[in-house]
């Protein structure tokens, strides 16, 4: 028994096949989801010889058209248009209820047509087709005016159908792919805000970092951060836009707003039109539109809120952009925790430093003045009975000497109060000062320097790098000495020349005790 042979195919459809078949190729070919979607109407329409084509996107959550791609209709003809068709009513709500080819002679004829607003082209023949990607309604795809009159084949029909089918396709695969790139500028986004934010930024600029980046990312018309006031409400505190902020900064959301309980509750609010929605009580909510109020909290922490609203009219965010967004916030907030702890940390090397160099100030100089005190507290007593004044001579030298020494280590103290422990010294007194302090760990005890001149304002780098040199090797040589108990540094910077002078009590392996190293080197200008 020998298999029926096929039917050939209409001699229509046949003559169509090369046209399908390069509107195939023609939508496969792209990426962009704009250019797909644009690329299947107008591959539609000339399929089809039809005048005007029309693919209507629909918004799952709130079963309505968002976008409206056209092939046919001039630029004049599209603005005097005056609204998008919402896909509720008339013959294109009918595809929304029952998504099924549909063929008509004379749309306006039929019993659902809603008739056409002001300024719209007049159209009879229509042929309606839903673009499944997967089992998702997409889309419909809309064709009028069969050129040459009449109605749509079931022949149009056909080729349509199979259009529509590798479209589905098309768009899944050109949906992927906008999502992909849109995820990965999110990530980038937030790895370039966490770089910004742990690099120390002020509080004020971390805040409007996070509020650009994120303007940005979500094409909004601008990107405000939030945060808690002692009432118990919210308040603006950064806002970025791309213009003038204007009254933004300082706009608080009073306390027991419903946004405000759901934001606390750490729950995102996403609002379709700002200026519209009786949750918005603020005054600038006339200028916005949809918009997406993301909490900023980290392990239970709530720091405040990222607002991102769009302008009036704007295309509304899809789930896409809210789940970026609120993973972008998450990340932001757990940037501005560690900044913060960062910025703790900091101020806790700060305050132990100044422990530091408290005790240092204790240890070297007060006991030093007090000393000085009682030398010359003695020096007083016995010059009252001395019959020469020699011996009372010597005694007050020494004393002027230990208030010279003295100055110099209260000087030294000072500076080294002055330098922020997280910072590497760029001067030459701070550099020297982190070598004798690198040494302290080595030797058990902080080296004493002395500084004389305009050391800072004299030394060229050179210079300054020579005498660093020379000074780690007297340390080094110092710290093999034996019995070492005392090291002093005195740098002597004068505008021909700076001499640097090490001192220790060391023993040598002569066995005398006490070995002064020289270093000097002329400078120009």
């Amino acid at each position: 028994m020998t298999e029926a042979a096929p039917e050939p195919p209409d001699p229509a459809v046949r003559a169509g096949l090369p046209v399908l078949l390069e509107a195939v190729l023609s939508v496969g070919s792209e990426l962009e989801l704009q250019a797909t979607l644009q690329h299947i109407v107008e591959s539609a329409a000339e399929l089809c010889t039809a005048r005007y084509a029309a693919l209507g996107v629909i918004d799952p959550e709130r079963l309505r058209l968002t976008e409206l791609y056209t092939a046919g209709m001039s630029e004049a003809e599209r603005a005097a248009i005056p609204r998008l068709p919402d896909g509720r009513t008339g013959v294109i709500g009918a595809l929304f209820t029952d998504p099924r080819p549909l063929v008509l002679e004379d749309l306006s004829k039929d019993p659902r047509s809603a008739g056409f607003p002001p300024g719209h082209p007049v159209m009879r023949s229509f042929l309606g087709v839903p673009i499944r990607v997967h089992t998702e309604v997409f889309g419909n795809l809309y064709l009028t005016e069969k050129q040459g009159g009449g109605t749509f084949t079931d022949e149009d029909l056909a080729l349509v159908r199979v259009l529509a089918s590798q479209a589905g396709i098309a768009i899944g695969n050109a949906r992927l792919y906008e999502t992909a790139r849109r995820r990965e500028r999110w990530i980038e986004g937030a790895a370039a805000v966490t770089t910004a934010l742990l690099a120390g930024s002020p509080a004020a600029d971390a805040l409007m970092c996070v509020a650009e980046r994120a303007r940005l990312l979500a094409d909004a018309a601008a990107g405000v951060v939030l945060q808690p006031t002692p009432e118990g409400g919210m308040e603006i505190v950064a806002a970025s836009t791309p213009g003038d902020p204007g009254d933004l900064v300082g706009t608080a959301i009073a306390p027991g707003s419903p946004v405000l309980v759901q934001l606390l509750g750490g729950e995102p609010v996403f609002i379709e039109d700002s200026a519209t929605d009786p949750r918005m009580t603020t005054h600038v909510r006339e200028r916005f539109g949809p918009s997406m109020m993301l909490p900023l909290q980290s392990g239970g922490q709530l720091i405040g809120t990222l607002a991102l609203p769009r302008a009036r009219g704007g295309r509304p965010y899809d789930a896409v952009d809210r789940l970026l967004a609120s993973q972008f916030a998450s990340q932001a907030a757990l940037a501005l925790v560690l900044a913060d702890a960062q910025h703790d940390r900091e101020q806790l090397a700060i305050y132990e430093d100044r422990d530091r160099i408290a005790r240092d100030l204790h240890d070297l100089v007060v006991q030093r003045l007090f000393a000085t005190e009682m030398m010359l507290e003695s020096t007083k007593k016995r010059s009252a009975s001395a019959p020469s004044g020699d011996t009372v001579g010597d005694e007050l030298g020494r004393a002027v000497d230990e208030l010279d020494s003295t100055i110099q280590e209260v000087r030294t103290a000072i500076f080294a109060l002055q330098q922020p422990p997280s910072d590497a010294p760029t001067s030459v007194r701070g550099r020297i000062l982190r070598e004798t302090g690198g040494a302290a760990v080595l030797l058990g005890f902080q080296p004493s320097v002395h500084f004389a001149g305009a050391v800072d304002a004299l030394l060229t780098e050179p210079v300054a790098g020579d005498l660093l040199s020379a000074l780690r090797g007297a340390l080094a040589a110092a710290h093999r000495r034996s019995q070492v108990t005392s090291i002093t540094v005195a740098v002597d910077a004068a505008p021909a020349r700076v001499r640097l002078t090490v001192t220790d009590d060391g023993r040598t392996d002569s066995g005398t005790r006490g070995t002064t190293m020289s270093w000097e080197s002329a400078l120009t200008t």
